[in-house]
């Protein structure tokens, strides 16, 4: 049945629904890339909670959408900034999604790596930068997870030089298990990390990032990269010492940068893996044939759905991944942790409504037209 559907000009438009579902069945893990998908964390609908409190997560909801990415193959990047890791979920929050997560991965078998960072704090010393990013870091060896180094707000209001971060992430590095991933989140994700690595010159924040590589690269697995800049990621990834990889987190360059060229490719940790996973999924088994045209086929046109929901503002990305999952039937419900079900227009839901359903994301179409049509009739919507 025909669904019309609202437009950025305020106008609707007629759109015929998907009738049947693409066949995306679950598989093994891939031979040729590493790859994460950022999982978001399923809100609990029934708490009473407002959007300062702290966060209620459904943790069924939470874990089963977890086992669903660990079936198709992928591994999970928990904790990072699609569950909202910031913005509605706190540290108490996320050390709980940890230990569930990574034991629940644990019986599983499914890969894990989670992120550590330091939203204990607001703003402190560099001492005090140190000790969050230790404890966090505790939790996350104990839980049997890999640790993911992540961007410091804390670090970024702190810090007065490129030596600063040098001191900060050496420390860390030194007391380390296990090779962790580091990751460099663009203030596009978060403004509040503007100038990281000592830098607003990113070819000078560039050099600070590779330095700590070079001292380090026993410890270092590889570096997630979010800069949305896919020039800039080749060309740090062609600095890299050898036997650190580069996982992209560019959420708008994605097939390119995995497919790669004749002097490499990258490896993926992408927010954009948490809608598109099963799909992902198949285009890297492709892949792992040695078929970059049949892998590009079935990636390239996911892009335009991937830059509608990353659209300015970017740190928003979080409402269009879970608007996407209730779609899906991944849950029952449309609510956030932190109320950020209201950070998005009804316009934009619509069209990421027909492009991810034009895409076959849905594995009951029906279901998830259902579902459209109640949301535009919860929003006064009528043919």
């Amino acid at each position: 049945m025909t669904l019309h559907l609202p437009g950025a000009d305020g106008t609707l438009r007629p759109y015929e629904p998907r009738t049947e579902p693409r066949a995306l069945t679950p598989g093994s893990a891939f031979t040729s890339r590493t790859v994460f998908s950022a999982a978001h964390v399923v809100a609990d609908p029934y708490a009473d909670v407002s959007p300062d409190s702290p966060a209620a997560v459904d943790w069924d909801a939470t874990l089963a959408f977890r086992r669903h990415l660990w079936s198709h193959g992928l591994g999970v990047a928990e904790a990072m900034d699609t569950a909202q890791r910031g913005m509605g979920l706190d540290w108490a929050g996320a050390a709980e999604l940890i230990r569930r997560s990574a034991a629940e991965a644990k019986a599983a078998g499914g890969r894990i790596a989670c992120g550590v960072g330091t939203d204990q704090l607001t703003g402190g010393t560099l001492a005090e930068v140190h000790a969050a990013y230790e404890e966090q870091l505790a939790v996350v060896e104990e839980s049997g997870a890999q640790a993911i180094l992540m961007a410091s707000r804390a670090l970024a209001a702190t810090a007065q030089s490129p030596d600063d971060y040098l001191e900060v992430y050496g420390h860390l590095l030194r007391q380390t298990t296990e090779p962790v991933i580091l990751h460099w989140l663009g203030p596009m994700f978060d403004p509040a990390l503007e100038g990281y690595w000592g830098s607003s010159d990113l070819d000078a924040a560039t050099d600070t990032f590779l330095e700590v590589i070079a001292a380090h690269p026993d410890r270092i697995d590889g570096i997630k990269v979010s800069l949305l800049d896919a020039q800039r990621e080749i060309d740090l990834r062609r600095r890299l010492p050898r036997g650190v990889r580069c996982y992209t987190g560019d959420d708008f360059h994605y097939p390119e940068l995995i497919a790669g060229d004749d002097q490499g490719f990258s490896h993926a940790l992408l927010g954009i893996f948490d809608p598109l996973g099963p799909l992902a999924a198949e285009a890297v088994r492709v892949l792992d044939t040695g078929n970059t045209d049949g892998f590009r086929a079935l990636l390239d046109p996911t892009v335009e759905l991937s830059r509608h929901l990353f659209q300015a503002p970017t740190r928003f990305y979080k409402t269009g991944v879970v608007f996407l999952a209730w779609l899906a039937g991944h849950q029952s419900h449309f609510t956030m942790v932190g109320g950020l079900q209201s950070a998005r227009s009804l316009p934009h839901f619509a069209r990421a409504y027909e492009l991810a359903d034009t895409l076959g994301l849905f594995p009951d179409p029906k279901l998830a037209e259902d579902r459209m049509r109640t949301l535009l009739h919860l929003y006064g919507v009528t043919p």
